[in-house]
């Protein structure tokens, strides 16, 4: 199981937004260039976002897109979640017909259950990490990265 680049470059792009947003609304094309992610992809994503309420598009000159809450109130997992991002390590679909898929009535593998487990942690981790984590995350990696070390001159 791993997470596809719909769920990376949602969350990506949202990070982006995020950062962004307090200097009013941002436009796809300009998280597309910063994050060297398609354009007509972004847009298949932000509307699945602004569906799920994650955002809110505003139309006309100097429009774009912004928060629909408070960066603390989403999660990682609302936004794989909005992109319909499978979170999911069974080879069922928690179906329990593991090793006949194409029947509804097959039985269960012996490793069903290792699987649903890692499947409610994955939900329950990205459940924990806010928008605003990731936000303070990257400002932080910013200011570290941005930090211009000045040298100690010898006194006589």
């Amino acid at each position: 199981m791993r997470l596809t680049t719909k769920g990376r470059f949602a969350v990506t792009a949202m990070i982006d937004l995020a950062l962004r947003q307090d200097k009013g609304p941002v436009t796809l094309s300009a998280i597309s260039q910063r994050q060297e992610i398609s354009l007509s992809y972004l847009e298949q994503l932000f509307g699945k976002l602004r569906r799920h309420e994650i955002v809110d598009s505003v139309r006309g000159p100097g429009g774009g897109y912004t928060l629909a809450r408070r960066p603390e109130d989403v999660t990682v997992a609302d936004i794989i979640i909005a992109v319909d991002e499978p979170l999911d390590a069974t080879q069922c679909g928690g179906k329990e017909n593991c090793h006949s898929p194409g029947h509804e009535h097959g039985t269960r593998c012996m490793t069903h259950d290792l699987w649903s487990t890692l499947n409610a942690k994955m939900v329950e981790y990205l459940d924990s990490v806010s928008l605003k984590d990731l936000v303070d995350q990257q400002r932080q990696r910013t200011a570290e990265h941005n930090v211009v070390l000045m040298p100690r001159h010898a006194t006589a």
